[in-house]
């Protein structure tokens, strides 16, 4: 069965669709079979595409991206092999409402790395949304390593 990725953020409409965009993308390079989703731990945008800049961000490093906005849902604790959070608050937050019978290994992203969250780019410029994509980016390979083994074909957007 192939690994089911859901990304987590606050509002759905940043840094989540970018790293689902972002994984996706990495993924898809790599010749890796993942499904990747994103959601938020608030409902304030549900429904809702993107942040333009999000948009214009992935569009820029030429990475698909469509997504509507959704809030995170109890069955995602066992429809997704894997959920990871943005930072220390989403993830406290996932932890606070996740079920008894959750079987999704939940973790803070930037574990894969270092440790460091994604910054929420919505109050700053592009050059915040540009950094988050290549926050992204690194924790994409990083967390594709990890799952499926290092590998030469490593995604360099």
């Amino acid at each position: 069965m192939a690994p089911k990725v859901l990304i987590v953020c606050l509002g759905n409409i940043c840094r989540s669709p970018i790293g689902e965009a972002v994984l996706q993308h990495v993924a898809s390079e790599r010749g890796v079979d993942i499904a990747v989703d994103s959601a938020g731990t608030a409902g304030y945008h549900v429904g809702e595409e993107p942040d333009d800049r999000a948009i214009a961000t992935c569009k820029k490093f030429g990475v698909p991206i469509n997504h509507a906005a959704r809030q995170v849902h109890a069955e995602d604790f066992s429809e997704y092999t894997h959920i990871l959070a943005a930072d220390e608050s989403n993830l406290r937050n996932l932890e606070r409402i996740r079920p008894r019978n959750a079987t999704a290994e939940l973790r803070l992203w930037g574990s894969y790395v270092d440790n460091k969250p994604i910054d929420d780019p919505y109050y700053g410029g592009m050059k915040n949304f540009e950094t988050t994509y290549r926050q992204c980016l690194q924790l994409s390979n990083a967390f594709l390593d990890d799952v499926f083994g290092t590998t030469t074909k490593t995604a360099t957007s």
